[in-house]
This record gives structure tokens, C-alpha cells and sequence, in this order.
């Protein structure tokens, strides 16, 4: 069973999102963990609207990608940022597994 922990940033349509992710995954054979340190898979749900947001949201993915460094995790990246900026977010993190948003 792999484990989970999910980074909801941004606007509360992101909470109602990053819920869907939980059951979709959990229904899936992983189980939530309230640390990131203690997971297989991290998604950072994402908001690019606001100049803060987008930034906000780089710091987290950057501070995940960091954490790849020392073992095995697979970070996915979804949300609004994705939708606005695309494969240039991989090429700035080359460190994100999967994009999707």
C-alpha cells in the first residue's frame, strides 16, 4: 500500500478537488499521510491566479522536489498553475513526475 499526502493550495474549489484526488487514491490501494517525509506519493494541488498563489505553490513543489533527493517519491503536480504555465512547470522543476491539471 502506498502512501499518500496531498498539499491543497490556493481557493476552497481546491479543497473540494484535493478531496476527489483522496478518494480516488485511497479507494486505490494508498493510504493518507499527514506528513509529507512519510510518503510514497505527494500531489500538490495547486492556484496560479494570484502573483502569491503562484508563488506559494513553486515553494512547495520545490521543497517536495528537494525531498526526492534523499529517496524514492513520486511527485505529482496538478491545479490551476499547471493549467496556466504547462510543461514549462517541468522545466523549471524537472523533479515533477506528473502533471495533470
Amino acid at each position: 500500500m502506498k502512501k499518500l499526502h496531498v498539499i491543497s493550495l490556493g481557493c476552497p474549489k481546491n479543497r473540494v478537488d484535493s478531496e476527489a484526488i483522496i478518494g480516488r487514491l485511497t479507494a486505490d490501494d494508498h493510504r493518507l499521510v499527514a506528513d509529507p517525509g512519510d510518503a510514497d506519493v505527494v500531489v500538490v494541488n495547486t492556484c496560479g491566479f494570484l502573483r502569491a498563489a503562484a508563488d506559494e505553490a513553486l515553494s512547495e513543489i520545490s521543497a517536495i522536489a528537494l525531498m526526492k533527493q534523499d529517496r524514492d517519491l513520486q511527485l505529482v503536480v496538478t491545479g490551476c498553475l499547471v493549467q496556466r504555465m504547462g510543461e514549462r512547470l517541468r522545466r523549471m522543476i524537472p523533479a515533477i513526475d506528473v502533471l495533470c491539471g
